[in-house]
């Protein structure tokens, strides 16, 4: 039909191809030095969020609890397993199909193979012929037996006289039969009210049919009506991918220029900063050689100054030990110890030989004017205007990329309207409208038809239920009327009933049963097989593979499925997996595997990603030739400071003379000592001029060696760092030189294959966010677009309609009532047998006294004490005497 072609094409524009294969990313080289490279993975790509498919949401519940009578349901079934055990016959029906397709002739059949498919399903539906046997076999005797049966008592035969022979266990077997009858009648009860519920389960069954109709229907009208919105979500989710990859070429400065910018910096950056370090190393020399100048001539001006400080010192002390009282015994050799001490007041280190380092100074100080920092900060910004660079430079290719990506959303959106998908749903709605109106006009009906069903099924369970009745009634009236003084032929009306009834409903039975065993084995052969042909292979899927049998139909036909709906029976496509496929709620397409007609992943290769759009890609080049990062005058400078002197200053010389002591003693401790050997003095005016002494060098001490002790110490740290920056100083800088120039040869010349990685990582990051939008496209039509859950719901709401509601109920039906019609043979021969126990005899036997008859022991059958049975030498009292309590004697006779 029109509608169903429309829906396929509708369903096929949206889907995506298989996948393309993941190309093998090979870890591209990027340079890190000239002669040696390293491997670097492309970055990983950020995942987008394309939303959520609207979701279709359907009612049908395709499942069924049969409920209590579901227990009769599991009996049936196990007594079919029990009549037919064998397995279902798939290869015999596919080789009875393949060798029939073309039509059954009845001369074919005597072929060898045709014969052997024979008698393979004979012996598969050996079961089912032996029970139908056995059904026909009843229904053509019971009739016949029947018509013998009445024919034969009106002949007085076959329990037809109406004489009873009295026995000793008569009532034993009274009892057997009435407890026979009452358990056979129960039974016949509860087959009765098993088929009943059957019949009556079948109508419940039937109305509930309706709530499946709708729901099916109501299923595939949200199929067809969220199943655009779902293809124009698609659709819409173009523009995610779009808009951002539109953001990452808008910022392709930052991104392309930030990757090449990043795997160049660990070259360039080292060597800007070692130049950097360099230039600050230039500015501590200056501060350096300012720190040892300055100290110099400090240390030479003080120096003279603390000499003569000392030698006046020293004179002073002189004449202070020449004092009269120094020679005094006691005091002498006090005086003499410190006389001993006097030379060590004297100047230790001498400053005056070192040369100057102002010649180094003045170099540094020119050196300084052009700074350095500064050139080498142009080199960074030049650096990092990298990604500015890249922005510039593929500007005209940002742009003719996003005019790319527009004309691929319009050939998206137009490829969309190239298929009239609401008009062919909206079409399909209708059909769907109309087609529930036109099954709902049938229910009146089928309720029509269900009733007369139902009527016609408790007709024939009534049926069943007279002959029942007349049997309860006969016991009943049989054993409420029964007197055990009475003689067979003096019974009461009420017993003789109760026998009239049982007979009545042996007559019954034996209208009835056969037409009741008919229906049965019908009944039994039809359903019986639908159930094991048709219902246990749809239940377990084993009919599925017939179908899918390949050349089934024909030979040259593999599937049956795809040549039917799309005329190509080539395609892998089974009805078994496309069952299974809607029963998980997948996509049609990927049910249908629609891609096999329309493999649209050709269309998106020509618009998603296009060769056009990969040669725009490709063609990126970015020239890094205008990076400077020293100029000529950082490189002079450099030079210069390699040449500026500071190599050939005395280092050791310095540090020798800083290393001695400014005097040749510690002053304060010479002065602690003069004190401590003035206490010893007696008292007076030469201890208290000691002391003055002492005090007097305390005082030089902290006046003048104390600083310059600290002009000492700040050229002794000054000396050594001068020492450490021109330790092979000219190599240092030639170094530095040749690693920015390495740099630059490496960006000038080789960098293009950074930048090709680079930009091969920007471009698979940019096809990377189409590759996510193909996939989710695809995942999307797998799994959430044009969900075919209602088709799988439709075939599992057909098995549990025609299987579970209408062929389990029939089976069930046939069971309770084919389970009365056996047991109405034992209850025909229990009634007949109990109907001679209630009704009225026409004769008795008599028993009479030996005494009182003579000697007649010619005629005596048998002697029970005292008493004999007589019986007549004609055997035809019963007959002849047909109200007689005893026969005449011979003598009247």
């Amino acid at each position: 039909m029109l509608w169903t072609r429309w829906l396929v094409l509708l369903l096929c524009w949206g889907a995506t191809s298989t996948e393309q294969q993941a190309e093998q990313r090979a870890r591209a080289p990027a340079v890190v030095r000239q002669d040696s490279r390293r491997q670097r993975s492309p970055p990983p790509v950020e995942p987008l969020d394309f939303g959520f498919v609207p979701a279709a949401v359907y009612d049908t519940h395709a499942y069924h609890e049969p409920g209590p009578v579901g227990i009769l349901f599991n009996i049936v079934h196990a007594f079919l397993y029990a009549v037919q055990p064998n397995s279902f016959p798939k290869d015999l029906i596919v080789k009875v199909i393949q060798q029939n397709m073309g039509g059954i002739k009845i001369e074919e059949w005597r072929k060898p193979d045709n014969v052997v498919l024979l008698l393979q399903w004979i012996y598969y539906e050996s079961g089912f012929l032996i029970c139908g046997t056995i059904g026909i076999l009843f229904v053509v005797l019971t009739p016949i037996i029947g018509v013998c049966f009445c024919v034969c008592r009106c002949c007085d035969n076959c329990g037809g006289e109406m004489h009873q022979r009295q026995r000793k266990n008569a009532d034993c077997q009274r009892g057997f039969y009435t407890a026979s009858l009452v358990c056979t009648s129960i039974f016949i009860i509860v087959g009765v009210l098993i088929a009943y519920a059957a019949n009556h389960n079948v109508t419940i069954k039937i109305k509930n049919t309706r709530r499946f109709i709708n729901t099916n229907m109501r299923d595939l009208r949200t199929f067809a009506n969220n199943t655009p919105a779902q293809i124009e979500y698609l659709t819409a989710q173009y523009a995610t991918a779009k808009h951002k990859v539109l953001s990452d070429l808008d910022n392709i400065g930052p991104l392309l220029g930030g990757r090449i910018h990043s795997q160049l910096e660990k070259e360039v950056v080292p060597s800007l900063d070692t130049a950097l370090r360099m230039a600050g190393a230039m500015r501590e020399t200056k501060e350096a050689l300012e720190n040892v100048s300055s100290s110099l001539e400090v240390l030479q001006e003080e120096t003279g100054k603390l000499g003569a400080s000392l030698s006046g010192e020293r004179a002073s002390l002189t004449n202070t030990l020449s004092d009269p009282a120094c020679t005094n015994g006691a005091v002498s050799h006090t005086c003499n110890t410190i006389r001993s001490t006097l030379s060590q007041l004297g100047i230790n280190a001498d400053y005056s030989k070192l040369a100057d380092v102002n010649h180094a100074l003045a170099n540094i100080n020119v050196i300084l004017k052009t700074d350095l920092s500064n050139i080498v900060q142009k080199g960074y910004s030049s650096f990092n205007d990298t990604p500015k660079l890249v922005k510039e430079q593929t500007k005209n290719i940002v742009t003719g990329v996003k005019s790319m990506l527009d004309k691929i959303g319009a050939e998206i959106n137009g490829f969309a309207k190239m298929f009239p998908v609401e008009a062919s749903l909206a079409n399909f709605t209708i059909f769907l409208n109309e087609g529930q109106k036109n099954i709902e006009s049938y229910y009146p009906q089928i309720d029509q038809m269900d009733f007369y069903r139902w009527i016609g099924c408790v007709a024939v369970l009534c049926m069943v239920v007279l002959v029942v009745a007349f049997n309860i009634l006969g016991l009943m009236c049989g054993s409420c009327g029964y007197d055990k003084q009475a003689t067979p032929t003096t019974r009461g009306c009420l017993s003789n009933t109760g026998g009239n009834l049982l007979m009545a409903g042996v007559g019954f039975t034996f209208i009835f049963a056969w037409a009741l065993m008919g229906m049965v084995t019908t009944l039994f052969v039809v359903s019986g097989n639908v159930e094991k042909l048709i219902c246990e292979p749809l239940a377990n899927r084993q009919l599925f593979k017939i179908i899918d049998t390949p050349n089934l139909v024909h030979p040259d036909k593999k599937n049956f499925l795809p040549g039917m709906l799309f005329q190509n029976p080539n395609i892998d496509l089974t009805l078994g997996s496309m069952y299974r496929d809607c029963y998980d709620n997948n996509g049609l397409y990927h049910a249908l595997q629609l891609e096999t007609m329309f493999n649209i992943n050709s269309f998106l290769n020509r618009t998603v990603y296009n060769k056009d759009l990969a040669t725009v890609f490709e063609s990126v080049k970015i020239d890094l030739g205008d990076i400077t990062l020293l100029e000529q005058a950082g490189r002079d400078n450099l030079l210069n400071f390699a040449n500026s002197g500071i190599g050939q200053i005395d280092y050791d010389a310095y540090l020798a003379e800083v290393n001695k002591g400014v005097t040749q003693v510690d002053l304060l401790s010479f002065s602690t000592n003069l004190e401590a050997q003035a206490d010893q003095l007696p008292r007076g005016a030469l201890e208290n001029a000691l002391k003055g002494h002492a005090s007097s060098i305390r005082q030089i001490h902290r006046e003048q060696v104390v600083p310059m002790e600290q002009a000492m110490s700040t050229m002794s740290q000054s000396i050594k760092q001068l020492k450490r920056t021109s330790n092979d100083l000219p190599v240092k800088v030639t170094n530095i030189l040749s690693a920015i120039d390495a740099v630059e040869y490496l960006i000038t010349h080789n960098a293009s294959h950074v930048v090709k990685q680079e930009t091969k990582g920007y471009t698979e990051s940019l096809v990377g966010y189409f590759k996510q939008y193909t996939a989710w496209v695809k995942k999307s039509l797998t799994t959430e677009v044009a969900q075919c859950k209602p088709i799988s719901n439709i075939v599992d709401s057909m098995e549990i309609v025609g299987c579970s509601f209408i062929v389990d109920s029939v089976n069930t039906f046939w069971f309770g009532l084919g389970g009365c019609c056996i047991l109405l043979i034992p209850s025909i021969i229990f009634s007949v047998k109990l109907a001679k126990y209630y009704r009225r005899m026409d004769t008795e036997d008599v028993f009479e006294d030996l005494g009182n008859t003579g000697n007649h022991g010619e005629q005596m059958c048998e002697i029970h004490g005292d008493l004999a049975v007589l019986s007549s030498p004609y055997c035809d009292t019963l007959t002849r005497f047909p109200r007689a309590s005893a026969p005449p004697s011979y003598s009247d006779w």
